[in-house]
């Protein structure tokens, strides 16, 4: 059965659509599978099984042309588009299903199974190679917890500050802190450098584990899996570690988490005190400086601590215990 699945440019878009590419290939274990999506995307489905080809999407260069070029002489059994284009209708196929998004205020997971008329939604997860698990056992060898922290965002607006980043982390590492002694990893792209230096510089060289720039997207997957608790902002980062299956805590402000929380049992938001609609009718929305602002080191110390309380219960109990 052939099967050409297209998914989204960015990372975390595309990390939410695992779920529904899983099922398709759960429902179909003998498919042969073409993905297209962007090129930061991409490397995300290199260990994914049934996928013979993944074609690399670079938006605004005539990238359906591309497609429709490297797909038309295919007859497919399947296809599923969820960029809501009209390019199924350009392809022979014998089944087409194309996602259109949704006004209601309903989480992109739950949007993508109701579409694609799954009962339940369809976690997200991702598929490692043994490369990428060699590669996160030598980033982040044996040894004390590891907190994984992402302070870099797509876009500045969405930047919770370094500088906060640095103190709630030295707080939840500290004396009688819920990961006392814990190493720190901090992740990003090594253009958003810049914007890890300051949390990077205050958190001790023998705690710290500086993967900023230093991975590829799969194997900062993988190195999150290794990983006790992340905390970071509304990002691609974030959904790889929910993905992960990584206590995940998300931080929120002018985006909506309501569509794109961090996705699980295991997860968990903590929002600004202004919302949403406040934001987006400031007058900072547009100047590209941090709108994260009313967001307080308390506030994300404490979703940090009640995440790790319901997700480690046992600890808690001992730690009470002990008292």
């Amino acid at each position: 059965m052939k099967i050409l699945f297209i998914t989204s440019n960015r990372i975390g878009d595309a990390v939410l659509s695992t779920g529904l590419l899983n099922h398709v290939i759960r429902e179909y274990p003998d498919s042969r599978i073409t993905l297209a999506c962007g090129p930061l995307a991409a490397p995300l489905f290199a260990e994914t099984p049934n996928i013979d080809r993944i074609i690399e999407l670079v938006k605004g260069t005539g990238h359906w042309r591309k497609l429709w070029r490297e797909t038309f002489g295919t007859r497919w059994d399947l296809v599923v588009d969820l960029r809501a284009s009209a390019f199924v209708y350009f392809v022979r196929a014998r089944k087409r299903r194309t996602y259109r998004p949704s006004d209601e205020p309903v989480h992109r997971v739950v949007q993508l199974s109701r579409f694609y008329g799954l009962a339940e939604p369809a976690a997200p997860g991702l598929w490692f190679g043994q490369k990428q698990v060699a590669a996160a056992k030598a980033l982040i060898p044996p040894g004390d917890p590891v907190i994984a922290l992402a302070p870099t965002a797509n876009w500045a607006g969405k930047q919770w500050p370094a500088a906060k980043f640095a103190d709630m982390v030295l707080r939840l590492t500290g004396p009688r802190g819920i990961l006392e002694g814990a190493r720190v990893a901090v992740f990003g792209a090594d253009a958003e450098r810049k914007v890890a230096l300051p949390l990077l510089e205050r958190i001790r060289k023998d705690h710290r584990i500086d993967l900023v720039g230093k991975v590829d997207i799969l194997t900062a997957a993988a190195c999150l899996q290794q990983c006790a608790l992340f905390i970071g902002n509304d990002s691609g980062l974030m959904h790889l570690s929910a993905a992960a299956y990584t206590p995940t805590l998300g931080l929120f402000g002018p985006s909506r988490d309501e569509l794109y929380a961090p996705w699980g049992a295991h997860c968990a938001v903590v929002r600004t005190k202004a919302t949403y609609d406040e934001l987006k009718a400031s007058p900072q929305w547009a100047r590209g400086a941090s709108l994260m602002g009313s967001l307080s080191v308390e506030a994300v110390e404490a979703a940090a601590i009640d995440l790790w309380n319901r997700c480690h219960p046992q600890q808690e109990v001992a730690e009470a215990a002990g008292a």
